[in-house]
């Protein structure tokens, strides 16, 4: 007996809206720039036959693959920042994954104790500074709210996720009272508003605007290397770039990584291209192509970082410093650090 029209129609409306399932595919959402995750994924498929879809999500990415529900496409969900990936399990976007691959390669505090979500890269909060400047050795996050600095930081907003993750590391270890205290402190060092990005503060610096700031390690690669042009370059030229740490911590750092999705079409193949970005190759390839920190053990990071000097990571774990995060934006409002 044949279908009738109708149900064919409604079988082909069907078929359109199931997320596609290949044994040769994976579908990748990420908020990552695709130029700068692409050498990777060439090698994922060179390495495995297996083809990436990368679908890039500028902003809204959890609420696009919430949006879709059981039927997204999403095998992997790939992004910047702790925030962002606890998010993701938060609103139950991801799956658990248990791989000795994953666990070998990653440590324990750079993953979640559940299989959910698992960092990739990580990149560290370093203090950029004027050439001149002298004993910053041993320079502490704390020693930003010294007075001896004041009129002379510059900084991005404070709700900017790479800086509001900083303040939540703050929290964690020294409570809100002194975390408040702490951020007042900073906000009246002060050289200019709090705002712009990152290679701003550098830019600033080598303007002599300000003598002191943070940004991410991986930027000094960027200016440095001369990727971002020769103005650039010349600002990552044109400062000096310390590792600091918290009192009796380690240097904070931020991640980025990935999540299985709950409703990934291709699960294998989604787990295989997590314990290839885990793998030394891949690990390695992340060094050369973002300037980022490898997270597996052994793995040399670019030599633009290594000549910054040792990482001696701080050991908060990752989801602590998630839980503070909304406690650390309160409190970047209610000091009116951005004003």
């Amino acid at each position: 007996m044949s279908l009738s029209r109708t149900a064919l129609a409604l079988f082909g409306l069907v078929a359109l809206a199931a997320p596609a399932r290949a044994e040769t595919e994976v579908n990748l959402y990420t908020t990552r720039e695709p130029g700068l995750i692409r050498p990777l994924l060439d090698a994922f498929t060179q390495a495995s036959g297996v083809k990436v879809n990368t679908v890039f999500v500028d902003k809204g990415l959890a609420e696009r693959v919430a949006a879709e529900g059981a039927r997204s496409a999403a095998d992997v969900v790939m992004t910047v920042d702790i925030g962002n990936l606890i998010e993701l399990v938060d609103r139950d976007l991801a799956q658990p994954v248990r791989s000795p691959t994953l666990e070998a390669a990653i440590p324990a505090n750079l993953r979640d104790p559940e299989g959910r979500w698992f960092a990739l890269s990580t990149r560290a909060r370093v203090a950029y500074a004027d050439p001149d400047l002298r004993d910053l050795a041993g320079l502490t996050y704390e020693d930003l709210a010294d007075p001896k600095w004041k009129g002379k930081i510059c900084l991005r907003s404070g709700q900017h996720p790479y800086n509001t993750a900083l303040i939540a590391a703050h929290l964690v270890k020294h409570g809100e009272a002194k975390t408040e205290a702490w951020l007042r402190g900073v906000k009246d060092n002060l050289a200019r508003k709090a705002g712009g990005g990152d290679r701003d503060v550098a830019r600033d610096i080598v303007a002599d605007l300000c003598d002191i700031g943070l940004g991410n390690s991986y930027y000094v690669g960027l200016m440095r290397s001369g990727r971002g042009g020769p103005e650039q370059k010349k600002w990552g030229e044109g400062i000096q770039v310390v590792l600091p740490t918290f009192q009796g911590g380690g240097t904070h750092v931020n991640v980025s990584g990935a999540v299985v999705a709950k409703s990934a079409p291709n699960r294998d193949n989604a787990v295989k291209l997590l314990e290839y970005l885990a793998s030394d190759d891949a690990q390695a390839l992340y060094a050369k192509a973002d300037y980022e920190y490898p997270v597996k053990p052994g793995v040399a990071a670019d030599p633009l970082l290594t000549a910054l000097g040792p990482l001696k990571v701080d050991a908060t774990p990752l989801v602590e410093i998630a839980r503070n995060r909304k406690a650390a934006s309160l409190l970047v409002d209610k000091v009116g650090f951005d004003r």
